[in-house]
């Protein structure tokens, strides 16, 4: 196929198309995308380039929603990498990846060690699905050996959907600027009605008092945030009563479903209009 009439990239009057795009002067390249592909002894840099990424942003969205999709009830559970198998905090993670599981809960966390692996553990030996999505980081890290089924991303954004997309809830463990960063972005999601009935449970006072104290006495009391915005979360010592908080606020949002749905259908056969969304 000559460069005339090739539908992908062709030339007209000094301008080329490649697809949707239009190249003039400077930016024109004398080959041609297919001529690219095939000529494997090509340079490689454009295998680090911004449109190269973006198909491998979509792969990741594409791998962890294939993997994940029929998943079912779940619960992310974070924490640091750096807890100690012997600490309390460990124990901790292990019993309420037990009890989640035993709740008929997935249990998914980052897939690292630490605080991570003790949730994953708990989720084995409760009988349940034990997930992990890792990060590509600087430092090897790797999947810990409770994963059952574990998906590796390359970027932090498509990681963290995942976790939102497929997760009825979060509990959060002690942790770094890692499990600050997924507290917050849960928090903000739910705060601006992103995700509805989405329990958030801190796991552990004596490690969370001091955030929350902070939050009620600088953020709330500046006006930077509502007294209500503290009610987005619970703060327990209890595994069971971090998976009875779980519970009870899906048992809600089943409720309202279906209190709804009544709604609807009495709405419908009484000849209302009912709106959309």
């Amino acid at each position: 196929m000559t460069e005339e009439n090739e539908p992908q990239e062709k030339r007209q009057n000094g301008v080329r198309f490649r697809g949707p795009v239009v190249l003039r002067r400077g930016q024109v390249q004398e080959s041609t995308t297919d001529q690219r592909l095939l000529d494997s002894r090509g340079p490689t840099e454009w295998l680090h380039s911004d449109p190269w990424r973006v198909h491998r942003i979509t792969a990741e969205f594409v791998e962890g929603f294939g993997a994940l999709a029929e998943l079912g009830p779940a619960v992310a559970v974070f924490g640091s990498a750096r807890t100690k198998p012997e600490s309390t905090e460990y124990r901790q993670g292990v019993e309420v990846g037990r009890l989640l599981a035993e709740a008929g809960y997935a249990v998914i966390t980052g897939g690292g060690p630490g605080a991570m692996e003790s949730a994953n553990q708990g989720a084995v030996k409760g009988g349940g699905t034990s997930v992990g999505l890792g990060i590509e980081l600087p430092f090897e890290q790797g999947l810990n050996d409770y994963v059952d089924l574990g998906v590796n991303f390359r970027y932090f954004f498509a990681r963290k959907t995942m976790f939102v997309k497929y997760a009825q809830g979060f509990v959060v463990l002690p942790g770094g600027f890692g499990t600050m960063d997924e507290l917050f972005e849960a928090l903000t999601l739910v705060q601006t009605r992103k995700v509805t009935s989405f329990p958030i449970v801190l796991l552990g006072k004596d490690y969370w008092s001091g955030l929350v104290d902070w939050l009620r006495g600088t953020m709330v009391a500046r006006g930077k945030a509502s007294e209500a915005d503290l009610a987005l979360f619970t703060l327990t010592d209890s595994p069971a009563e971090a998976v009875q908080a779980i519970q009870g606020s899906n048992g809600r949002r089943a409720a309202d479903e279906s209190a709804a749905f009544a709604e609807k259908v009495a709405a419908e056969r009484s000849g209302e209009q009912w709106p959309e969304g």
